[in-house]
């Protein structure tokens, strides 16, 4: 029962806003779990920067192949980097006491991290890195300030000299014609390999992959819903007139 109640309680702290980092600003998105092509490219952004690191420990690897609907053999070949089988879980080698030491505490595991923080958040923090030489790492971050972690993907979206604009909307300017805040970093340390509408699309990806992985069932749970609610309506209309039969001769 514990369990149970406990499980109810993380499954709300999105809703409820309690969260690390609610009452930081931002980017809002909505996933989508029936767009396959943008899954599978998250699944390949989680392999090659985040699973050296992470794991998944709660999927398995076989379950993510047939979701996205990509060969076994050529997930095998292309997606797995540890030796591990496609049955497996989706663990990686790293030592938790070496990564103790490395980074301040173990990287934690990101099976259902979409579900504790949220999906907007997760998305925000994969963007909001920056320079800040006053780190160990020599980075810092504007949703988790002073991060223990790496910016892993320095080579895709570049590092950003000052804090990016998390949470401000892009908005133009009626006489010029210019865009403020179209690039969440408004400048550049280092410069990356993608331009940053691609560096967003595919932060979007990673983290709708992430949010897949934290509720894999959620496409078959909606669609079964609606049968659900279907059926009630239909339940209720002959409850009522069995109700009205029952009582029509007590008044």
């Amino acid at each position: 029962m514990r369990k149970l109640i406990f499980g109810l309680f993380i499954a709300a702290l999105p809703a409820l806003g309690l969260a690390a980092g609610a009452s930081v600003p931002l980017d809002h998105i909505e996933t989508d779990h029936t767009n396959k092509e943008s899954l599978q490219r998250g699944a390949a952004l989680f392999t090659n920067y985040c699973m050296g690191c992470h794991s998944m420990e709660y999927a398995r690897y076989k379950r993510v192949s047939d979701d996205l609907e990509i060969p076994a053999e050529l997930f095998e070949e292309n997606l797995i980097f540890t030796g591990a089988k496609i049955g497996e879980l989706m663990k990686n080698s790293m030592n938790k006491d070496m990564a103790a030491d490395w980074f301040g505490a173990p990287p934690p595991d990101l099976t259902l991290e979409t579900r504790l923080r949220g999906e907007s958040w997760v998305y925000s923090y994969l963007r909001g890195f920056y320079q800040d030489d006053s780190r160990p790492l020599g980075v810092n971050n504007v949703v988790y300030a002073n991060v223990g972690m790496p910016h892993v993907m320095v080579d895709l979206q570049g590092l950003c000299a000052v804090e990016p604009s998390i949470g401000v909307d892009a908005s133009v300017e009626p006489l010029s014609g210019n865009i403020n805040n179209g690039d969440v970093c408004p400048e550049y340390a280092i410069e990356g390999s993608m331009s940053a509408a691609e560096f967003d699309q595919a932060m979007y990806d990673l983290t709708n992959f992430m949010s897949y992985m934290a509720d894999p069932i959620r496409v078959e749970r909606e669609r079964l819903g609606m049968f659900v609610l279907i059926f009630v309506a239909i339940f209720f209309i002959f409850a009522y007139l069995l109700n009205r039969e029952y009582w029509k001769d007590v008044h």
